[in-house]
């Protein structure tokens, strides 16, 4: 049974296993890559490595198939935790943080998010790690990096800190696209994870 929290993450371990993980994160390693994009209302420019830097890999069409009909398999435990009716999600997306990378306090969808068709129907977020975070300096380990999700502000415009995701190895957390959330900066390793969103 998949795993909740409190803060109505869903929560699933083991949704890779490590053979399938250690797979995805050589093959990461071995393709071409480019800035993730940045998506802001009244922007032409899709590049702002002050909001989100991180690179975005370009993994294998049979690597992403597999990947996303893993996802499409948890649309109704998904579904029925969220009490939402999902559709398809999208074409997953596959991260690597360096030291130094990170992205920024923002949310993934919201209906204010007017101009951008993509972003105003992304329902519930999806964030599986490949990779597990660690103090030491270890092979395949990465420090910092942390998923930390906030609550709404409070009457000063502050946002609230709720919960801090240490990443674990095939871990997968879905949210509300609407949550504030932020990938906290890499300071040694390489974080590698994938990213998709059901609409």
């Amino acid at each position: 049974m998949p795993q909740t929290d409190p803060f109505g993450l869903f929560l699933k371990r083991g949704f890779l296993d490590t053979e399938t993980c250690a797979r995805i994160r050589a093959e990461a390693r071995s393709v071409p890559g480019h800035p993730a994009p940045v998506y802001i209302e009244g922007s032409s420019d899709l590049l702002h490595e002050t909001i989100r830097k991180t690179t975005s890999v370009e993994i294998s069409a049979d690597t992403i198939a597999m990947v996303h009909k893993r996802l499409f398999a948890e649309r109704t435990a998904l579904a029925e935790h969220f009490e939402l009716e999902l559709h398809d999600c999208e074409s997953p997306q596959f991260l690597l943080y360096r030291p130094g990378d990170f992205f920024v306090p923002h949310q993934d969808g919201n209906s204010g998010q007017l101009e951008f068709d993509h972003l105003r129907v992304r329902k519930i977020s999806i964030v599986v790690f490949l990779n597990q975070a660690g103090e030491q300096t270890e092979p395949d380990t990465y420090g910092g990096g942390s998923l930390v999700f906030y609550s709404d502000p409070d009457l000063q415009g502050t946002l609230q800190t709720t919960r801090e995701l240490i990443g674990e190895t095939g871990l997968l957390v879905a949210f509300a696209a609407h949550t504030t959330h932020e990938v906290i900066p890499v300071v040694h390793g390489e974080r590698f994870s994938i990213v998709s969103w059901f609409k």
